[in-house]
């Protein structure tokens, strides 16, 4: 394990001492639970018998679900929820970005959008996902339809009869669906946008097979087809024409959490290249001791630091009760996983051949920088690419009239 570094460098004047509480409690559990796992959850077969169940079950166990959530579902009912759940986001992915993105699927936006549901939908839904009985998924993005969720571009339909709404259409890239229980699902109504909680295992959906990715393994990806599938009225989720705004609220929330995940893996990334360098010899000396790696290090920890604090920024605000803590959500996003990219890159040239081995023929070894330069590449495009972040930071410049 790589020596950890940012609890020697980075300094918290940010967060509150609950937060740092908590983040405390989540690195020991990563340490613990997570770290002896990490490399076979990101590198196995992407099936659902690859699933990390047994990490979901302590996590619940823990309450670590819960952290996001008022205590009156189960969750932990903190004063400040957000902080937690972006500093419990960054803990994670520095460990495993593919556990980072089913804790942010569970939690920050399936979770998230169950609470703007009526009490049958929190007691339904909200407390089994707390309890870790129900995996929860989120659908906007659809084969023809992903950054622009528009009514003309939206194509998964629910039409009302009677006491029901029949839905029909199909969801893509969806987060957790191979093992999930249910889906906050976004359609088309009429001339309008509306979420729903639909039921997996209902009548007419039915889920495809794990997509195969280059990096985050660990999270399962796939379809959802709906074919005359009945749901019922009281599975409206929020009110009737709401639901764009219910999706952008929730994916703002989740922006943030995947900012920190940026935070966390390059964090990771920078511990590896320094414990390598302390240890690796050319020329005479420890690679570390060469002037141009010091100060490439050293430009990685301001970016580590500007980004960690943006996050956590953005966090404070929506804490302080900002549905839409923009620019901040946007520019941590942006600016996190495009510097966890880049750091990832750089790290595999620093370890050289090494950093390109998924595993050492001669003796199995293996290196984090190969798994977590794969990772981090999904981090700039999902819950809104890194181009959609760089229009909303403009559009606070120049204000959406002009910027059209």
């Amino acid at each position: 394990m790589a020596e950890r570094l940012m609890s020697e460098i980075y300094h918290d004047l940010t967060m509150p001492e609950e937060t740092q509480e908590i983040r405390e409690e989540i690195r020991e559990f990563v340490e613990t639970e997570v770290m002896p796992v990490a490399h076979d959850i990101g590198v196995k077969e992407e099936n659902k018998n690859n699933f990390p169940w047994d990490l979901i079950e302590k996590m619940a166990k823990q309450n670590i679900m819960g952290i996001p959530f008022p205590a009156a579902y189960g969750g932990r009912g903190l004063k400040y929820p957000v902080c937690a759940t972006v500093v419990t986001m960054e803990e994670l992915a520095y460990a495993s970005n593919s556990l980072a993105a089913i804790y942010d699927v569970q939690c920050m936006l399936s979770g998230n959008a169950i609470t703007y549901g009526s009490e049958f939908i929190k007691n339904k839904y909200l407390t089994p996902l707390i309890k870790g009985k129900k995996i929860g998924c989120f659908a906007t993005t659809e084969p023809n339809a992903s950054t622009d969720l528009r009514v003309s571009t939206v194509e998964t339909n629910a039409a009302k009869s009677g006491d029901k709404w029949i839905i029909n259409g199909r969801k893509r890239f969806i987060t957790n669906a191979p093992v999930a229980g249910y889906v906050a699902l976004l359609c088309r109504t009429d001339d309008c946008l509306t979420e729903f909680i639909v039921d997996l295992d209902a009548k007419g959906v039915k889920v495809g097979e794990p997509d195969n990715k280059i990096g985050n393994k660990g999270q399962l990806t796939a379809d959802i087809y709906f074919e005359n599938a009945e749901v019922p009225e009281e599975n409206m989720l929020g009110d009737y024409g709401k639901g764009l705004r219910i999706a952008l609220a929730t994916l703002t929330f989740g922006r943030i959490g995947i900012g920190a995940t940026g935070v966390g893996m390059a964090q990771s990334a920078l511990d590896e290249v320094c414990s390598y360098f302390k240890e690796r010899e050319a020329f005479g000396k420890k690679i570390g001791q060469f002037q141009h790696w010091q100060f490439e290090i050293a430009d990685w920890m301001v970016k580590i630091e500007n980004a960690r604090n943006l996050c956590y920024k953005a966090a404070r605000r929506r804490d302080e009760g900002l549905e839409f803590p923009e620019p901040e959500s946007a520019m941590a996003k942006y600016y996190s996983t495009q510097i966890a990219g880049d750091i990832s890159r750089e790290a595999i040239q620093a370890f050289g051949g090494y950093g390109y081995m998924n595993s050492l023929g001669a003796d199995g070894s293996v290196y984090k920088v190969a798994e977590i330069y794969r990772d981090t590449k999904i981090a700039e495009i999902y819950e809104g690419t890194n181009e959609i972040q760089r229009l909303i930071i403009a559009r606070q410049i120049f204000g959406k009239d002009f910027t059209g």
